[in-house]
């Protein structure tokens, strides 16, 4: 076992080990990257030559570089969309349900290959993740779901409520509507990261659909998983942020803008994914003693 996985780790060491991994593995974890996803970027650019957008730039008319990018961003948010657009962006988005846990699962394998001196190629991590395809696929539907519903169902009634309640009195409305809200989001926040970890779980544990699993995975370390994944997210959001908004005042929503900005996608997902390994590797050390099985399955009797 490489030495940096054979003991617990702080918090900085995590984001350290994020960061150093995916710069030394950048070429072989965007290769996984591209070749699972890939075929989606080619659909995804095609839709948008398709609607009519330019090749390579495509944006509104106007006085100044400002209102430029304000007319373009308006412009999209009002456009009404041909029906190819529709179910190209369907499948587009059945895709990336099904794609991007495979393409992540990959990563991971990817990182426990390491971990345990093993060598691997981008094929024969992309194989053992589509060994998985259909309990990968099943968990992460069901996460989805839950995901959704968590958001979707508390929003409408949180709404309904505060609605209600400033019509009767408007500060004491919006002074409830502000507790109800970070009370619900922080049940959400709870669940979803004593729930987040089922995929390494299903890939490594065959414990679909891994919720389970993660929920002792995280026991007595919830605080320390939840920032973390809130860390390496908003490093995530961020750079995308930056980027998507570089690319619509240069570009406009172009063929090529949509190609970056996939390419910038998937390469914050591998990120995302190279952090999200190292916190689900780090629990399991600590709550299965891995570091104590790994000496013992290479401890090698002396000769008598």
């Amino acid at each position: 076992m490489e030495e940096y996985f054979s003991k617990p780790k702080s918090f900085g060491a995590v984001l350290d080990q994020t960061f150093r991994l995916s710069k030394n593995n950048f070429s072989t974890f965007f290769m996984i990257m591209l070749i699972v996803v890939g075929p989606l970027i080619l659909l995804d650019a095609l839709v948008s030559l398709i609607g009519g957008y330019g090749l390579f730039r495509d944006v509104a008319n106007g006085g100044s570089f400002f209102e430029q990018l304000t007319n373009t961003i308006d412009e999209s948010i009002y456009a009404t969309p041909t029906l190819g657009e529709s179910l190209g962006e369907m499948i587009v988005g059945l895709g990336t349900i099904v794609l991007y846990p495979i393409a992540q699962a990959a990563i991971i394998l990817a990182i426990d290959a390491q971990r345990r001196k093993e060598e691997y190629t981008a094929g024969s991590v992309i194989k053992k993740a589509f060994s998985r395809f259909w309990p990968i696929f099943a968990s992460s539907l069901l996460f989805g779901v839950i995901v959704f519903g968590l958001i979707f169902f508390p929003t409408l009634l949180i709404s309904g409520v505060v609605a209600v309640t400033v019509m009767i009195n408007p500060i004491v409305g919006i002074f409830f509507g502000i507790v109800l809200f970070l009370a619900v989001a922080s049940v959400i926040a709870f669940l979803l990261t004593r729930w987040g970890l089922y995929l390494p779980a299903v890939v490594f544990e065959r414990c679909a659909p891994g919720l389970g699993r993660s929920w002792n995975l995280t026991r007595r370390n919830f605080w320390r998983t939840f920032g973390l994944i809130v860390v390496i997210g908003l490093i995530v959001i961020i750079i995308s942020t930056v980027f998507e908004l570089l690319f619509t005042a240069l570009l406009g929503y172009s063929v090529l803008y949509t190609i970056l900005l996939n390419i910038i996608t998937i390469i914050a997902t591998m990120f995302f994914s190279v952090g999200y390994a190292l916190i689900y590797f780090d629990l399991k050390l600590r709550n299965d003693g891995d570091d104590l099985m790994d000496m013992i399955d290479n401890y090698e009797t002396p000769i008598q």
